[in-house]
């Protein structure tokens, strides 16, 4: 048995490391963090080069009963999905169809509510199923900025011309992250069954899904509306009712919009110094609000300021 003496001891120190760490706890309490810029502060002061436009050719209009949803689509790293969906968008496939899904803290999906009987809309003009393009060549991204914190679904993350992604060294491959707001293809479990008859957007954490389904853009201007939407009571978060579906007036390329119709976006270029600043900025947050911060920042968690032209 332990002698007495010796529990004692262990209590004695024991009792002395929790009062240095309170001690130590109340001291970073009670300090004040000094003032920092914070990112709007960043995002104001930024240059007119600090910003690219959207590529019109690469960028979806979906008209809602609400507005205009903007997505960006991405064909560096879903190259045959993209072209199929712009062959979709031209062929009118989705006009008229529905978000048929809303699952909380996980995702929005739109598709044809009839996929599945003999009401299915016929594909014309593009394919019903594609390849997976989970993942592409990391000599195919030529814009990859590293964050240098640590994150537990890819050996390396940062951003590549506004898209969150992730790498992996020893496999030579790149792939777009689950972040909120990105754009997805669903799929059946082959991998294989999806081509974009069926999109979704993430509005939960879902980083475990990377790799495991196509991701071609993010949503650009929409999101709190999307995220809004009355969740589905069905399995999944699906609509179980018809009259529950949203109804999508119409998707476009922007390409295909006359140019006084269009939404002027611009995108903060990840590869820019003022992005670097809005990252740090993020990562170390200053007072006097913040008490305590961490030095650290998500991949998910890193700000891509968007903003509109007048």
């Amino acid at each position: 048995m332990t002698p007495y003496r010796t529990i004692h001891r262990i209590l004695l120190l024991g009792a002395c490391a929790l009062l240095a760490s309170s001690a130590a706890a109340a001291a970073t309490a009670g300090k004040e963090l000094p003032p920092k810029p914070s990112v709007a502060d960043i995002v104001k002061a930024s240059k007119p080069a600090d910003w690219r436009p959207l590529d019109p050719d690469n960028t979806l209009y979906m008209e809602m009963p609400w507005g205009r949803v903007v997505i960006e689509m991405s064909p560096v790293f879903a190259p045959n999905h993209v072209k199929n969906i712009k062959a979709l968008v031209r062929n009118h496939y989705f006009d008229g169809l529905a978000i048929v899904r809303v699952q909380d803290n996980w995702v929005v999906q739109w598709a044809d509510p009839n996929d599945e009987n003999d009401k299915a809309r016929p594909v014309k003009g593009a394919q019903k199923t594609l390849k997976a393009e989970f993942t592409v060549p990391l000599a195919s991204d030529k814009h990859f900025v590293r964050l240098p914190d640590v994150d537990g679904y890819a050996p390396q993350v940062g951003h590549s011309d506004g898209f969150p992604v992730g790498r992996d060294p020893k496999t030579g491959e790149t792939w777009i992250a689950h972040c909120y707001g990105s754009v997805a293809v669903a799929r059946d479990n082959d991998a294989d069954s999806g081509g974009g008859t069926a999109l979704y957007a993430v509005i939960g954490p879902a980083r475990h899904l990377d790799r495991n389904l196509t991701v071609v853009g993010r949503v650009i201007s929409g999101m709190p509306e999307l995220a809004a939407l009355p969740r589905g009571t069905a399995a999944m978060g699906f609509y179980d009712k018809p009259e529950q579906q949203v109804p999508i007036k119409s998707v476009k390329v922007a390409a295909d919009v006359p140019a006084s119709e269009r939404s002027r976006f611009e995108v903060m270029r990840t590869e820019t110094a003022t992005f670097q600043a809005v990252v740090d900025a993020q990562r170390h947050r200053g007072g006097p609000f913040t008490k305590f911060s961490a030095g650290h920042i998500d991949l998910c968690a890193v700000p891509l300021p968007v903003r509109e032209q007048p």
